[in-house]
């Protein structure tokens, strides 16, 4: 069994965009920068309408991707994202060379996109991530993780989010204080009042489970 993790993303208020077209190469740009620091199994491609589908290893490497790619989106672009855990099959080759795949893995993602969904139109608004797996205390876990770092993301000013989207790419405080022309311990500061830090150890965590 090819036991993998799916990412459905879709566009928050595409319908809404002046150019889809720019803001769909965007999304792929800023997912090719997480790449780098979250290799994923399949690259992100494009499907159908304002929808990407990705596969990853395991879900810390899953989860550190889509915070970077949040991060790291432009003010005025957000994305929506559905996480399943099983297996995944090709059916078939595609056109444009990623092959039409199936299996439980997507399943549980297109619940979870649909999920979040959900809940962001009822009365939850900061949700953007929701996850699904067979094993429901992982499930739990994962998403009780999700609703809290969805919320602070969502709360980070361009700064913060600048400085949080190096810390996960590996950057030292040294080279983020360079880059934002401010002392280290501002950045310091920054990092912990924000949330990043906390952010970093959360994905951390599941990447180390995964080892």
């Amino acid at each position: 069994m090819n036991v993998t993790v799916a990412l459905i993303t879709d566009i928050v208020g595409s319908r809404d965009l002046a150019n889809r077209s720019a803001a769909q190469d965007e999304i792929r740009a800023v997912f090719a920068r997480a790449d780098r620091s979250f290799p994923p199994e399949e690259s992100l491609w494009a499907t159908v309408g304002d929808e990407f589908q990705a596969r990853y290893p395991d879900l810390g490497a899953a989860l550190g991707a889509i915070a970077l790619v949040r991060l790291s989106l432009p003010e005025g672009l957000d994305c929506r994202f559905g996480l399943g855990v099983g297996e995944a099959t090709e059916i078939e080759p595609g056109r444009d060379g990623n092959a039409i795949q199936d299996g439980s893995a997507w399943w549980r993602a297109r619940e979870a996109i649909v999920t979040a969904h959900r809940r962001q139109d009822r009365g939850q608004p900061s949700v953007r991530t929701w996850f699904v797996a067979e094993d429901s205390s992982l499930t739990a876990a994962a998403n009780a993780l999700l609703l809290q770092r969805d919320h602070t993301i969502g709360r980070m000013k361009a700064r913060e989010r600048r400085l949080a989207a190096g810390l996960l790419e590996g950057r030292t405080q040294t080279e983020l204080a360079q880059q934002e022309r401010i002392a280290q311990p501002a950045v310091s500061q920054t990092l912990h009042r924000s949330g990043a830090i906390a952010l970093e150890a959360g994905i951390e965590l599941f990447r180390k489970a995964a080892t």
